[in-house]
């Protein structure tokens, strides 16, 4: 817990980063909270906790690719060999995972000090009065939010995490166990979300700051993982609690009430310029060019997933399983059989959404016509093939497309919480509870929505049908929202997620390690373990900085 222990000012904070650990000595060129009063500190406090939401690398990256895509059947690792960041390679197989990767423990430690910017600030903004600060109400919302945001992220790759917020006495933070049980870790977040949703406004006058409505998308989100009870050895057992559920409906009731709805175009999410802050972006992060800085406000999490034709460096590629799960019968997915002959882009008929997803031989990239994708462009197509990643990515012709040597990064922004995963959430509660011909519209919205071909006039193998009520038996209506989750947000970091929280990874991954690795022969290599691999271990250097208080994950010791 060593990264709690001291508050920094904003104008250093950045330059934490470069150790993963802080030392038990009083720090030159830090302030104490006493001595942070003026509501112009304040705001800079609450700025530093925000800026936390770029400060990660592009080996420790908070859209967490490594861990919700490749960890899943949706995406290779990439680059030039499985020794190019072998730690994602490991990852990617689930073998050979050892407890001491720096990759992990990086972001360990880049989630803790965003966590401790907050709680720095929440423990100021708690001293004050409404009368002093006018904005101190909707600021501690924000920073609950954050900080529910960053225990999310931990709580999805770690699985069991030490959880510190702004009213511990600072001797008590090193003993601080990471052994709360999973029903209990879920009801932390739920409650600093919950928090952040009765302080925060409707909306805000400045864009990307959180409001009471992404507060709402996070507790429906947060309440859908706790519907699905975990026991100590990462087994879902009985049937997702009712109660739970209901929160889910609660909240993404307010979500679909709100201002926020669906896009006319799936593409509008994932472009660049006024595009940006849309209809269905409830909350994302905010990147910059021309700001001042060295390089500006850059997406560092996905610099790596540029085609090689483009720049660098060929990772997060879509996987053949994945693109083939694209394929369509009469407009509907074939759940069963889809997965048996690879996309021929000749003959076969597919999802719209596709071409929004993947980068396809002979297609134009990113919409532009003028700039086809060709099979050149990948760095080592016989070991992770010819497709490559298109939501985080951007037409290089655009200003916001930026050369850091040897990479080349981009400004456009990162969705957090999309209006679309909103609606999934609520109709895979109403699936759970019984009520799915009430889950079926939501769906068919979606499908409805991805019939618009504004930006891919040139595909013209496109079919895509809506749900009937025919047939919508609950089973059915389970199969659909789960497949829908998968096309809908394919390579937006939730797949390896949601595998856990249904408790079919073990199946699902085991399956596709047969059946991919005949594509891909280091697949063959790859065996996931239940009771182990559902989460990653508890880096080996955070276990030693707390002298064991912290406990090893299931199956890693």
């Amino acid at each position: 817990m060593k990264a709690f222990k001291y508050f920094t000012s904003l104008v250093i904070a950045t330059s934490l980063l470069g150790s993963c650990t802080f030392l038990d000595y009083d720090p030159q060129g830090v302030v104490n909270e006493d001595q942070v009063k003026d509501p112009s500190q304040v705001e800079a406090l609450c700025t530093a906790a925000y800026a936390s939401l770029g400060n990660d690398h592009y080996d420790k990256p908070f859209s967490l690719w490594p861990y919700g895509n490749v960890r899943s059947d949706d995406a290779y690792k990439g680059g030039n060999d499985q020794a190019d960041i072998a730690a994602f390679h490991f990852y990617e197989i689930s073998e050979n995972v050892r407890t001491d990767f720096g990759e992990a423990d990086g972001l360990w430690f880049y989630m803790f000090e965003a966590i401790s910017r907050t709680n720095s600030a929440l423990s100021v903004l708690k001293s004050m009065n409404e009368s002093d600060f006018k904005n101190r109400n909707s600021r501690m919302g924000e920073m609950y939010f954050l900080r529910g945001h960053f225990y999310y992220m931990l709580k999805l790759v770690f699985g069991h995490i030490p959880f510190v917020d702004e009213d511990l006495p600072l001797d008590e933070y090193d003993f601080v166990s990471n052994t709360l049980p999973n029903d209990e870790q879920w009801a932390w977040i739920c409650r600093d979300f919950q928090q952040a949703y009765d302080l925060l406004p409707e909306s805000q006058n400045e864009i990307g700051r959180a409001n009471k409505i992404a507060a709402a998308a996070y507790l429906s989100k947060a309440y859908l993982f706790k519907a699905f009870r975990q026991d100590e050895m990462n087994n879902v057992i009985g049937e997702p609690n009712s109660d739970d559920l209901n929160n889910v409906l609660k909240y993404s009731e307010v979500v679909m009430n709100s201002t926020y709805g669906l896009e006319p175009d799936f593409a509008n999410n994932f472009l660049p310029g006024t595009f940006q802050n849309g209809k269905e972006s409830i909350f994302a992060i905010q990147y910059s060019t021309d700001d001042g800085t060295m390089f500006g406000r850059l997406n560092w999490s996905d610099v790596l997933s540029v085609p090689m034709g483009l720049g660098c460096c060929d990772f997060h590629k879509p996987s053949q399983n994945l693109v083939n799960a694209f394929k369509t019968v009469n407009g509907l997915p074939d759940f069963n059989n889809f997965d048996l002959i690879d996309y021929n882009a000749t003959f076969d008929v597919v999802d719209p959404r596709l071409y929004h997803t993947v980068a396809l031989p002979g297609v134009p990239y990113k919409y532009n016509e003028e700039l086809i994708y060709e099979e050149s462009w990948n760095r080592t197509p016989t070991v992770y093939g010819y497709y490559a990643s298109l939501k985080e990515n951007v037409d290089p012709s655009c200003d916001c497309f930026k050369n850091v040597s040897p990479f080349y990064a981009n400004s456009k922004n990162r969705i957090v919480l999309r209006y679309a995963d909103i609606m999934l959430v609520r109709a895979e509660a109403l699936i759970e509870l019984g009520r799915e011909n009430e889950a079926r519209p939501l769906i068919n919205r979606l499908r409805e929505r991805a019939q618009s071909n504004v930006f891919i006039p040139y595909a013209n193998n496109l079919s895509i049908a809506t749900y009937s009520a025919a047939g919508w038996t609950r089973e059915y209506a389970r199969e659909a929202v789960r497949w829908e989750r998968r096309l809908e947000l394919a390579m937006e970091g939730h797949r390896f997620f949601d595998l856990v929280r249904w408790g079919i990874a073990t199946d699902v991954l085991n399956s596709y390690f047969n059946t991919e690795g005949e594509r891909r022969y280091y697949l063959k290599e790859g065996i996931f373990d239940k009771n182990k691999d559902e989460y990653i271990p508890i880096p080996q250097q955070q276990i030693n900085f707390t002298e064991g208080i912290y406990q090893q994950n299931p199956g890693w010791n």
